[in-house]
């Protein structure tokens, strides 16, 4: 039971697809800036270009679980690592905005079904007691992708027809996911759903480098014998348990788009540039700070998480962000801030440096901070009554200019801000990044790997996807507008209560898995 090189190589492998994933999530920014104008993109044309990657992700969530489970997880990863390679493709030669969308149509569709692919063939390859740490190996790559993603935004924003350069570097490395797949093993419970039990054995035996895996292949052949007659709609009857399963999962993804994460990264620069930092720095803060604060908090929940426990991390990761959200509440109710349209008022250059680096995936892979960068962020303004000493700062006042194509010029009066609201409002801002990156984020990902049954993980996985997928989207088309009715410092504390109801939720439904094999799992949650 061993996790000997050979696993850690497969999943290490299966997880470049989190690379791919987070890279494509944090470069449309960058790109997007100088798309728009090779190409002169209007608002809407900005709005549907980047919609389209969302179009293609909720198609592959409600397709992509029977082609996991009829033709295997090894074969899904391979299509989607093609996909990427073949949307990316599409988007170099041509300077075309209709091939703009068929490209990101094709690269959403391969980074969703990568991201449920690669947990379920992840958590079964590997041995029960670091299967934790093999299927957290990818989100921690998704965040190293995002944090490469802002370092080649910032790198060819100046370079001509630099966007080409950034969607090119994923060519080489998904062409070279997709022929390593090739020459790894499928997953032994896979072999066995489709009764190949001779090569199941000797796959088992690879991996955990032993000359006898009988044991636990036939712990996996009966776990299988049952689970194999599981139809889609058993997802929904009490059979098993399966229906409160599934609410689990659902409930689990539900919180990690209410809980805020992506919402309040979009609005880091300029909420700190608000409470007296400079825009440049602000805007290197949030891209390579935030990205480096993810990296640094992912890896220890990667590497403790099968000592600690996912369950454990997840309710360290809700209290802390509960917390960290009621300090940037009180700290916006003193803080006037005001947005402006940014897709048309701004030029490339100063659009790019409010918008670098504000993308960032999620666990487990959130689309808000993509929508929202094209979404025109009109007039937000926090309803709350400022103290007498603290003077309002930051407030952008944009005015047009005459004439057709004139650019518009950005006013900004900047005033003094007290020193501890200044570093307040940074320090919280990093802590619920830092909780979200230990808890919500690669955990939820890893519970759903293991709470449904082997012969219908995938369509299972599929399904909590499209959940993730749809309300992001319900997400980014109504926050800008529920922002500017309440306030932000409100939308922190709603997104604090939401934090506290996740708490308590994973306090009393979610399973402590560590240390059990997914068959333990199985039999348990169908009592």
């Amino acid at each position: 039971s061993g996790c000997g090189t050979f696993t850690f190589l497969s999943s290490a492998v299966a997880a470049v697809s989190g690379l791919l994933m987070g890279y494509e999530l944090g470069l449309i920014s960058g790109a997007l800036l100088q798309m728009s104008s090779v190409l002169a993109l209007s608002c809407k044309q900005q709005e549907i270009v980047v919609s389209s990657l969302l179009i293609g992700a909720l198609f592959a969530s409600l397709s992509g679980g029977f082609l996991i489970d009829q033709f295997g997880r090894r074969l899904a990863i391979i299509i989607a690592s093609s996909l990427l390679v073949l949307g990316s493709l599409i988007l170099l030669p041509y300077e075309s905005y209709g091939m703009l969308i068929v490209g990101r149509i094709a690269i959403g569709v391969s980074i969703s079904l990568s991201s449920i692919a690669t947990c379920v063939y992840i958590a079964e390859i590997a041995p029960q007691h670091r299967r934790g740490l093999l299927v957290s190996l990818n989100e921690l790559m998704i965040v190293i992708g995002i944090l490469l993603a802002y370092i080649s935004n910032y790198t060819f924003a100046s370079v001509p027809h630099g966007w080409k350069y950034m969607f090119s570097f994923v060519i080489p490395l998904g062409a070279l996911q997709a022929i390593a797949m090739y020459f790894l093993p499928p997953s032994p419970r896979f072999l066995v759903m489709k009764n190949n039990d001779e090569a199941a054995r000797k796959v088992l035996e690879r991996l955990r480098e032993t000359s006898d895996a009988t044991k636990e292949l036939t712990v996996i052949k009966s776990s299988l014998k049952e689970e194999h007659q599981y139809s889609f709609l058993d997802l929904f009857r009490s059979k098993n348990n399966m229906r409160a399963r599934m609410l689990v999962g659902l409930t689990l993804v539900f919180f990690v788009q209410t809980t805020g994460q992506p919402n309040i990264l979009f609005y880091a620069s300029t909420v700190l540039k608000s409470v007296g930092f400079q825009s440049n720095e602000a805007a290197s803060l949030a891209s390579t700070g935030v990205g480096v604060v993810k990296v640094v908090s992912t890896v220890p929940a990667t590497f403790f998480v099968d000592q600690v426990g996912s369950k454990t991390f997840l309710c360290i990761g809700s209290s802390v962000m509960a917390i960290s959200l009621v300090t940037m509440g009180l700290v916006n109710r003193n803080i006037h801030v005001n947005f402006t349209n940014v897709c048309r008022s701004q030029s490339p250059e100063d659009f790019f440096l409010q918008t670098t680096g504000n993308l960032t995936g999620v666990i487990n892979g959130s689309l808000k901070d993509l929508f929202a960068s094209v979404v025109s962020p009109e007039r937000l303004s926090s309803d709350a009554q400022r103290r007498p000493d603290v003077v309002r700062t930051g407030e952008l006042n944009r005015t047009a200019l005459a004439g057709g194509n004139s650019k518009t010029r950005a006013l900004m009066e900047s005033e003094e801000v007290p020193v501890v609201l200044k570093w307040l409002s940074l320090a919280s801002l990093l802590v619920y990044v830092a909780a979200f990156s230990i808890g919500l984020g690669p955990m939820s990902w890893l519970v759903l790997s293991e709470i449904f049954p082997g012969g219908i993980r995938g369509r299972a996985m599929a399904l909590t996807s499209s959940m993730n997928w749809g309300i992001n989207l319900l997400i980014s088309l109504t926050f800008l507008t529920v922002t500017e009715l309440i306030g932000l410092s409100w939308v922190c504390f709603i997104y604090t209560i939401m934090s506290l109801v996740s708490l308590a939720f994973v306090i009393v439904f979610i399973p402590e898995t560590k240390g059990c094999s997914l068959e333990q799992i199985s039999m348990e949650l169908a009592k």
